[in-house]
């Protein structure tokens, strides 16, 4: 019998989990919930959300290096122009709007700290 999944929620390995969650949040995401060992004050683990997006982030054992994990986040949103346009007051660096073939409504590139790469894109 096939598994019927609910949802499926990435959890992405980042070096430092309040530096994600700070970038995060400017995305606008919220954050859910945290772990921290007894002996840290820093979590190490987050579980953040927008809408019906959701994301964990988990501090990493071993050096980062997002762009070489070869794996594209797609955040979807309603209004892509608008979206760029908080990126960017927020202090995010987003790439220009492209629109090919299959987001004729435009879509742009950002990355967050770790070097994963975020497409924002139309639903």
């Amino acid at each position: 019998m096939p598994i019927a999944a609910r949802s499926l929620v990435p959890m992405a390995r980042v070096a430092d989990v309040a530096r994600s969650i700070r970038f995060y949040e400017a995305l606008g995401f919220r954050l859910r919930n945290t772990f921290a060992p007894a002996e840290e004050k820093n979590p190490t683990w987050a579980w953040l959300e927008s809408e019906g997006a959701s994301l964990m982030v988990a501090r990493a054992t071993q050096p980062i290096d997002g762009a070489a994990e070869g794996v594209l986040f797609y955040v979807y949103c309603d209004d892509v122009e608008a979206a760029r346009a908080a990126c960017l007051a927020a202090g995010i660096e987003a790439g220009p709007i492209a629109s090919p073939f299959y987001a004729p409504r435009g879509e742009f590139r950002v990355t967050d700290p770790d070097g994963y790469i975020l497409m924002i894109t139309h639903t």
